[in-house]
């Protein structure tokens, strides 16, 4: 069955629909430093379920940005890499976080002041 696509309104959200998930950017992150295995992948990202994980790892494989290679081996074992598209990515997560350097703090403050101000609402 097909999935059904959304139309976005604007570049920047289908953008982001590409790489833009609660686990995708975690699991991008961990794979640029190479080969992982599921388990790898799990214990490094920490909070993310197996279900969770095997998914967003399906739709980045749909997209181009991950590949899956299976080894028969005595103990068959797979593993996941990050593309050339998705190291094409880097410049793009790397401007995030020279963001959220300058940014972080501000947005940290605005969080606690928004929370104290409807607390009780």
């Amino acid at each position: 069955m097909a999935k059904t696509e959304h139309v976005f309104s604007c570049p920047i959200g289908e953008t982001l629909d590409v790489f833009a998930g609660r686990w995708k950017p975690e699991i991008l992150w961990q794979l640029q430093a190479g080969p992982m295995r599921f388990n790898q992948l799990l214990r490094a990202i920490g909070k993310v379920s197996q279900k969770m994980l095997t998914q967003q790892l399906r739709e980045l494989q749909r997209d181009g940005l991950v590949t899956r290679a299976q080894y028969w081996e005595t103990t068959p074992k797979v593993e996941y890499m990050s593309t050339e598209l998705a190291h094409s990515l880097e410049p793009i997560f790397s401007a995030l976080v020279q963001w959220r350097d300058k940014h972080g703090e501000h947005v940290l403050q605005a969080r606690h002041s928004y929370d104290e101000a409807t607390q009780g609402l």
